[in-house]
């Protein structure tokens, strides 16, 4: 039987996760090392690192490429951040399966804490979440675009270009990299889909997704969907500040969701407990938040 074909973007952070998948797999199957076939795609997000994301396209720009090389057989599977991929997705591609969760913190990276930024302090990040979470605990703090990979974004600290920047704290450990100090969850939510790595297929290819679910991690693909059902929802974009985070305990699984204002001025929160394979609790709590947020957030989101 012929490896299998793994498709990525060609950043340290995503080769690192291709790796970790493709070693997984080979275990599983008891395949000798190399039998997956890492294969790096160069994506739009990856060319284009001078403007925000959400003004270029959104997160589309790390996944067509992926996607066509999929849809063309030149790849048998992709490995994304989860996070990273949109919450419609073409019916031809299914997410075949994810890995454990690793840290779903952010880390602060250029100070101890929030709170130990100096007034009037210069922050990167071109997340609109970050964004909206800073400023809602420090209004003086000065938020500027930032993008590139892990490494771009710590020299620009190092250098003193930026006061600090958030990372994941799943992204850097993953690197191998120990930096910044991790900010609890509830001070800061992460985003939707936070510290998971997908895995895709062609929704036809039965054979490479049966290979796939002997690497799924069934209770972190039940709360990453309950966190997708609660962006799709929202009709959340790249430019909708929001966060979600869904864990499972005692039996359940628990979600909470954060819909913020642009300037973090306002935000709406709640939370809601469910058996896992339900999709209508998630919905719900979308709805809810959506009628009683005011039009400062309302706007920002599509549905």
């Amino acid at each position: 039987m012929q490896g299998l074909r793994l498709g990525t973007r060609g950043s340290p952070l995503a080769l690192a996760q291709a790796r970790k998948v493709a070693a997984a797999i080979e275990t599983s199957q008891r395949w000798p090392d190399g039998w997956v076939q890492i294969i790096e795609i160069k994506t739009t997000g990856d060319k284009v690192k001078d403007k925000p994301l959400a003004d270029i396209g959104g997160k589309a720009l790390w996944t067509k490429e992926l996607d066509r090389a999929l849809m063309e057989g030149e790849v048998d599977f992709c490995v994304h951040s989860m996070k990273d991929i949109e919450s419609v997705r073409p019916s031809e591609i299914h997410i075949a399966a994810v890995r454990p969760r690793g840290d779903v913190r952010d880390r602060i990276i250029g100070a101890s804490s929030i709170d130990e930024l100096k007034q009037g302090a210069m922050v990167g990040t071109s997340s609109p979440r970050r964004k909206a979470q800073l400023l809602r605990i420090r209004p003086d703090l000065k938020i500027v675009p930032l993008r590139g990979n892990v490494g771009t974004r710590l020299k620009k600290v190092e250098a003193g270009e930026i006061d600090a920047t958030l990372l994941s704290a799943a992204g850097l450990k993953r690197l191998d990299i120990a930096a910044g100090t991790a900010i609890p969850t509830e001070i800061l939510l992460p985003a939707p889909g936070q510290a998971v790595i997908a895995i895709e297929c062609r929704t036809n290819d039965t054979r490479t997704q049966s290979v796939l679910t002997t690497v799924n991690n069934q209770i972190t693909y039940d709360c990453v969907r309950a966190e997708r059902v609660f962006t799709r929802t929202l009709g959340a974009t790249c430019h909708s500040p929001v966060a979600a985070f869904c864990a499972f305990e005692d039996g359940d699984l628990r979600l909470r969701g954060q819909l913020f204002s642009e300037d973090g001025g306002e935000m709406v929160e709640e939370r809601v407990v469910f058996d896992c394979g339900e999709d209508q609790p998630a919905e719900e709590l979308a709805r809810s938040l959506l009628a009683k947020a005011p039009e400062s957030i309302r706007r920002l989101f599509g549905a």
